[in-house]
């Protein structure tokens, strides 16, 4: 920590609702992984100010757009930047003011820290290192868009963002879409039609999903069908816009298919269809293994 920041962490540490202005307590030395809101600033938690307003250290993924976050409840401090670029030289001067007994406070740009950003890098360091993480909770896209979606919420897998080339994406689709829970994931908007089209080949086009787009925003959609009739919808849209969570439903209970069976669907399907594409089908209306199938198709193939 240099000698200004320094100043800056010893100074008046508080933060403002409205004409309220209240004192931030002091914090224990350790990291503070905590949560901002995804889009409304009123979704912050008063743990979240407090904290902000007392670490020693506020580091940010985007310093600008926390900037925003503190005017709005009148927190006077500096940020530093931390973030994929910088992570490995930011975490070790942030690693270094740990090992001073400091406290450190870690946001991202929305939501929770570490989900899909850098820092559980910095976590995982700072646990190997002996010192204590604080999680603050908060708001996520991922639960909003959970919640929200219409969608099974007992069980469900997280994908982050998925590859961003076609074949890798489609590899990806396959290899989590039997998960038996609601499957999500981040989309950018560029690739959300493309996304979608590939969704519904895989999974299959009938499988019902949601399109979570500008969450707590004021142009929140939630937009709801099947992956066919949302593939359609959004080829056909220009310009969209916004941070997208995309879920979709878990996959139909399979009943379970005697061999002799699944090997007649394999070459049934091989007919009109590309081996991988084929197994893929397969594992989706049987709920097998693809791997599994495609080798199984292949030997039959050779047979």
């Amino acid at each position: 920590m240099s000698e200004s920041e320094a100043k800056d962490g010893a100074g008046s540490k508080s933060y403002r609702i409205r004409t309220l202005e209240i004192p931030a307590r002091p914090l224990e030395p350790g990291l503070y992984l905590v949560s901002t809101p995804i889009g409304n600033l009123s979704d912050i938690t008063l743990r979240a100010l407090e904290t902000i307003a007392a670490a020693d250290i506020l580091a940010a993924e985007d310093t600008r757009v926390t900037r925003v976050l503190l005017e709005r409840y009148a927190i006077g401090r500096r940020t530093i930047a931390y973030h994929d670029h910088n992570a490995r030289d930011a975490g070790e001067r942030l690693l270094a003011d740990l090992d001073r007994g400091l406290s450190v406070a870690i946001v991202s740009d929305a939501g929770t820290p570490l989900i899909s950003d850098p820092g559980y890098r910095l976590a995982q360091a700072a646990i190997e290192a002996g010192h204590r993480v604080f999680p603050i909770p908060g708001p996520s896209s991922v639960i909003t868009a959970l919640s929200a979606s219409g969608l099974p919420s007992d069980s469900f897998f997280f994908a982050g963002f998925l590859p961003q080339k076609e074949k890798a994406r489609r590899d990806r689709l396959a290899e989590i879409g039997t998960i038996p829970g609601t499957l999500l994931y981040f989309e950018s908007p560029h690739r959300l039609a493309a996304s979608l089209e590939d969704a519904s080949l895989v999974l299959g086009g009938e499988r019902a999903a949601c399109v979570c787009r500008e969450l707590t925003k004021t142009f929140e959609e939630f937009r709801r069908g099947s992956l066919a009739e949302l593939a359609d919808f959004y080829a056909a849209q220009e310009n969209i816009r916004g941070e997208i969570v995309v879920a979709i439903a878990p996959p139909p209970e399979a009943q379970e298919m005697a061999a002799e069976d699944v090997d007649a669907l394999l070459l049934e399907l091989a007919r009109t269809m590309p081996t991988a594409k084929a197994a893929t089908e397969a594992a989706r209306r049987t709920g097998e293994p693809r791997k599994v199938l495609y080798q199984r198709l292949l030997d039959l193939k050779a047979t």
